[in-house]
Order: structure tokens, then sequence, then C-alpha cells
């Protein structure tokens, strides 16, 4: 069985495929449809091509007014769903992705499919050249889907104006001026369900990148509201906390002056890539009194280039009663990955308190002992 996740687009998908849009499709012909598939340059293409390349194969068998293919979508919808397909299947990503390619200058009729495909499968993508084109229009069409009765339209509403809504279209105006996605937001912020919820405080998060004041004014006022909110803004303040904003930091009543780190220790002064990176140290509460403590540590790594990139990790948020101290050992592992490639050299590894760097020390990275044989 393939690993690769382009290969969800298999063989046996396409033909249970196949065989639901001939109920649904009027005039479909299966063959033909497998034919258009399994082209000459079907295996060289990736993920998001193969979703593509699938959208522009049905779409020979739609009518090409986008308008009267819609009430035809709505029944291929029902019938994958009578013939058992899982809803939020990544596979069927081609469905938002055929709306967003033929519907794009059909808005009213766009946006039906949009609502009722996003019941089946996110159309968080797909929603973007719409925020785009159509802009403040497609913004209240989202405040609307905000009170929707479905939890999946709902989400798309929140998750789909994110100002920088992972992998997918840049909408630049979102970026410079969030301001217009807030009542969206407020609207969602006590939403029964825990993904709505969370969509809104990643949208936060997103904000609080660009406009730090705007989600400080928004935690000042939903804080204490509820569990719920408390989490929102929790979760949606999480690059502001990482960073060490001094705004948020007094929100949260966290302040360092009071707490001390003492025995910090590198416990492995030389590592090698492929190892762990291990260190110890003892926090104390030099108050009297309960203090909360956010105890964070960065990471100095090495660049290609010789210069230093911090990357902060959260240790734990606590309460340390008056004069508690707690020790603490951890360890970060230099195990490679995609995601990041080491380099070899002198690292620096910082403890932070409530955002406070309170003291650093320096290790050496050396290369991999397999890549040394």
């Amino acid at each position: 069985m393939s690993s690769l996740l382009k290969d969800i687009y298999s063989p046996l998908f396409y033909d249970k495929l196949a065989d639901s849009f001939s109920t649904s499709i009027p005039s479909f012909d299966k063959a033909k449809f497998i034919a258009d598939i399994f082209t000459d340059n079907f295996k060289s293409m990736e993920l998001k091509q193969r979703m593509k390349h699938t959208a522009l194969a049905l779409h020979r068998f739609l009518p090409a007014e986008f308008s009267k293919t819609v009430p035809i979508l709505q029944k291929m919808i029902d019938q994958l769903l009578a013939d058992h397909f899982r809803s939020d299947a990544l596979e069927f990503m081609f469905l938002p992705d055929y709306i967003e390619t033929y519907g794009i200058d059909d808005y009213e009729n766009a946006v039906t499919a949009l609502e009722f495909t996003t019941q089946f499968v996110s159309c968080e993508f797909a929603v973007r050249p719409f925020l785009i084109k159509y802009g403040e229009k497609m913004i209240s069409q989202m405040k609307s889907w905000s009170l929707h009765s479905s939890a999946r339209v709902r989400r798309l509403a929140s998750e789909g104006s994110r100002p920088k809504l992972p992998w997918a279209m840049a909408v630049p105006a979102l970026k410079k001026d969030p301001t217009s996605i807030i009542p969206i937001l407020e609207n969602l912020k006590t939403d029964v369900s825990e993904s709505v919820r969370r969509s809104v405080a990643n949208s936060l998060n997103d904000i609080a990148k660009d406009h730090p004041e705007i989600v400080l004014e928004i935690a000042s006022r939903w804080s204490g509201v509820s569990k719920e909110t408390d989490a929102i803004v929790r979760h949606g303040s999480r690059t502001l906390l990482k960073h060490g904003h001094a705004g948020i930091l007094n929100h949260y009543g966290l302040t360092s002056h009071s707490i001390a780190v003492t025995d910090f220790q590198i416990d492995t002064p030389a590592v090698n890539i492929g190892e762990n990176l291990e260190f110890s140290f003892r926090v104390q509460n030099q108050l009297t009194v309960n203090q909360a403590v956010r105890l964070e540590y960065a990471i100095y790594y090495v660049k290609a280039n010789g210069q230093l990139s911090k990357k902060v990790f959260k240790i734990s948020e606590r309460v340390l009663g008056g004069n508690e101290i707690v020790s603490i050992a951890r360890r970060q592992s230099f195990r490679l990955i995609t995601t990041r490639k080491f380099y070899a050299g002198a690292h620096r590894l910082s403890l932070i308190v409530n955002g406070e760097e309170k003291t650093a020390g320096d290790f050496i990275l050396n290369e991999s002992k397999d890549l040394l044989k």
C-alpha cells in the first residue's frame, strides 16, 4: 500500500467515485471519465495537481453554465453520502476547487454551492478567491454564515476569513485591516462547537501577528465571559505569549522580577545531530504569595550562513506557592526531520520565565556519528 498522500487518488477511489457519479450525473460515461483521469502524466502529478486534474475531468460531464451545475453538485454530494463515502475526506477537495474554478464569476450560485458543499468537505480554501474578488460583499455573506444552523458552515465563516490561513491563498486586505471580520468572531466566540471556537482562536492568533492591539482589546472584553472564551483568548494569544509581548503578559499577570532561576545546567554540552540535548534547572517563587509562572526555553539554531535563529518551546504554565521551588529537567531532540535542517556548530539555549530570558548557555552540535563513518 502506498504511503504517498497523493495516492489517495487511487484507481479504487476513482472506480467507486465513478459509480456514484453514474447515478447522480445525467449521461455520465464512467469509461471516458476513467480514461480522462489516467492520462500519461497522472503518475507524475502531485496531490494538488491531481485534485485540480479531477475537477477538470469532472467538468467535461457537467453543464458549462455554472448555474445549471449547482443542483447537480448537490445531487452528487447526496449520492456520495448515500454510497457511504466519508465526509471531510481530503480526496474530495476537488469539489471546492471546482466551485472556485468555475463559479468565481457567478457569485450568487457559487455562494449557494459553497454553503452546501462545505457541509460535506471544507471550502475554507475555495472561499479565498471570492474574498479577494468580492471583498465586503463576501465578508457580509460570511457574517450571515456565522449564524448558520450547521457548525461546518459557521466554521467556514471563521476559518475561511482567517488573515493568515496556512496553505491558502493570501487575502492582503484582511492582513492589512482585519476589523471587518471581528463581528464574525464575536458571533462565534461562545459557539457550541469546539472546532468552531478553535477556529476563532486561530483567527485571533493570525490577527495578533500584525495587530496585537486588536487582540489585546478583545482579550480585555472576552476574558471572564465564560470558560470557553477564556480558552479562546488564551489560545489566540499564544504567539504574543511566545514572543513575550508586554501587553499580554500584563493581561495574565505574568511578571518575572520575583522569580529566580538557579542551578541551570546543560547536561550534554556537546551533542550529535540525531541525539538529544539535555538540560536542567530550578525555579523559585521568591514571594510569600502565589505567582503564575510560564516557563519556556529557546534554542538559537545555527543557520547555513552562521547566524543564529531563535525558536521558543513551552515547558509549562503553573502557579507556584509562596517560596515554592521546583526542579525541572528537559530534553530537546536533534533528530533529523524534514521541516528543519541542522547545522553543526555553536548553539545557544536560554530559559524564559514569564516572557523574560533569565539565563542562557552554549552547547556544541556535532555532525551525526553515522555521517562521520
